[in-house]
């Protein structure tokens, strides 16, 4: 009779065989493959890159050659107030609009996980706004909704409430966008429904039999295994509400009114660049925002360490 004897196990820090060495080339060249299309778009984005932050440091009206100023533009900026004033704007639109978001967001999200009838429908109409929120069409919309004349004044009328201006005031024009920005939470939301369906339901069951209240399940359950999710949305959120542009300048017809209280960050750079042809300035003013956005992403990734929680 004839025994076989198992092939001992690999040993930690052992030299791959000549044979799995010759595999890895091959599937590091797969890799590439698949990369090749995103290197060769990077190429149509690295030249206008640098040559962005060149011009930002010179004074170019498109018709004159480029002069070099040095650190001119960047100290015009604090000293320009509509630029003051657009980083205000886009500051108050971003700290407000995207709690307000997210939070929205999770709520449906977390009525949604009940196992409502009908989810894949209730889905789909949540995150249609998401689509068209951004679109030139919604906006115009949303102005016509929130006009002096317009659906929610008529509605307030019925109660004797005479409405004001919504787009039109100073007051109120920012906050009607800021609603505009919390109704597209769909985007988020599924993304929140999907993690809520990964969270296993045996932990909440565990936290019923110890007495343990919606809030506190919630509070000690829910928000810790969907931190990472929260996150990520957070990130997105952030960022996207930096780069506003579409609702200002459709909502103010590229004036940033009224009385600059729509003047987002990107529709002044716009004005700048493309309407008094100051391409040097506009270009500083973008390098001015990436910094911007890059220090609240690398302070929400440092204070990630304190309330995300993964598996590991």
């Amino acid at each position: 009779m004839s025994t076989t004897l198992d092939a001992p196990p690999a040993v930690a820090g052992a030299r791959p065989s000549p044979a799995r060495r010759r595999q890895k080339p091959r599937r590091d060249r797969a890799g590439y493959l698949f990369l090749l299309p995103w290197f060769a778009g990077m190429l149509f984005t690295v030249i206008p890159f640098f040559a962005s932050l060149y011009l930002a440091f010179t004074d170019y009206n498109l018709l004159n050659a480029p002069r070099w100023i040095g650190l001119g533009n960047f100290t015009e900026m604090f000293g320009d107030a509509v630029w003051v004033q657009s980083l205000k704007v886009t500051f108050v639109y971003t700290f407000v609009s995207v709690p307000l978001s997210l939070a929205a967001a999770l709520g449906v999200a977390m009525v949604l996980n009940r196992g409502v009838r009908g989810l894949a429908l209730y889905r789909a109409v949540f995150y249609l706004p998401s689509l068209l929120g951004g679109s030139v069409a919604i906006v115009l919309l949303w102005k016509y909704v929130f006009g002096l004349d317009g659906i929610v004044n008529g509605f307030l009328g019925w109660f004797g409430i005479d409405g004001p201006g919504w787009t039109s005031d100073p007051d109120y024009a920012l906050t009607t966008l800021i609603v505009l920005h919390v109704w597209t939470f769909g985007s988020p939301m599924v993304i929140f429904l999907a993690g809520l369906r990964q969270i296993p339901v045996m932990y909440y069951e565990a936290a019923a039999m110890d007495g343990a209240s919606r809030w506190r399940q919630f509070r000690s359950i829910t928000l810790p295994l969907l931190s990472p999710i929260v996150f990520f949305n957070l990130i997105q959120s952030l960022i996207s509400s930096f780069q506003t542009f579409t609702q200002g300048y459709v909502m103010s017809g590229g004036a940033g009114g009224p009385a600059n209280s729509t003047m987002f960050y990107n529709l002044y750079l716009y004005q700048q660049g493309f309407s008094q042809f100051r391409m040097g300035y506009a270009a500083a003013m973008a390098w001015m925002l990436l910094v911007i956005i890059a220090a609240f992403t690398a302070l929400n990734f440092l204070t990630a360490r304190y309330w995300v929680h993964y598996d590991n």
